[in-house]
């Protein structure tokens, strides 16, 4: 899979910013499209310039997938490489090679931002995967993580019924053993984004990638 995704840009995106420090990169979930985490940048006060990739597999009903669904919560190692792939071509093609990305996703996009995450570690920085998890195959940048263990933020609601408890535990110890881990889990909340996790969300930004990064409240 080569092709360039088709994207949605911040107001502000000039062909400059391709060369700004750091872009943020939004994925959305399945059967969802580009348009769906693109409301996060006005919730979060995001002041980065940001894009938000629709997933390479369209479905009938008009959204899209990053792969198909199988096995919930153990996805298919070889469609999501072709689909990380396909990411890093967005990125190669659309921002200069000194930028750094900072993947914010939900759902199967959280998955997405972990593959960013644990394929290209010094290319990343500060992963936000929201009601996602990790594939259960050793990804080429994951020696890397182990090493320098950069911070994460993983937030899920505790009563999430969509991604399985088997995916859950997995990345449970994953993400503790390779990253710095920001962890929360919000009480009552399902498969779903709260307004108490953008706020987590908004103070771990500000830590790890700057004041500037989120507009303050």
């Amino acid at each position: 899979m080569t092709e360039t995704l088709t994207d949605l840009r911040s107001p502000d995106w000039t062909p400059e910013l391709g060369a700004t420090p750091a872009v943020a990169l939004l994925f959305h979930g399945f059967g969802s499209t580009e348009r769906d985490l693109a409301g996060l940048a006005p919730a979060l006060g995001l002041r980065l310039p940001w894009a938000s990739l629709r997933a390479p597999i369209e479905l009938p009903h008009g959204g899209a997938a990053w792969f198909q669904i199988l096995t919930p919560g153990d996805p298919d190692p070889e469609p999501l490489a072709a689909a990380t792939d396909a990411v890093w071509a967005w990125v190669d093609a659309n921002l200069a090679a000194e930028t750094r990305v900072v993947p914010l996703g939900f759902s199967q996009g959280g998955l997405m931002a972990s593959q960013l995450l644990r394929t290209r570690p010094e290319r990343v920085l500060a992963p936000v995967i929201l009601g996602g998890f990790v594939q259960r195959t050793e990804q080429s940048g994951d020696a890397t993580l182990r090493a320098t263990r950069p911070a994460a933020f993983w937030g899920r609601g505790s009563e999430d019924r969509v991604i399985t408890a088997a995916a859950v535990e997995r990345t449970g110890t994953f993400l503790p053993a390779h990253t710095d881990l920001v962890e929360r889990v919000y009480p009552g909340l399902a498969h779903a984004i709260s307004a108490e996790e953008l706020g987590d969300v908004r103070a771990f930004l500000t830590a790890q990638v700057g004041a500037d990064a989120v507009a303050s409240r």
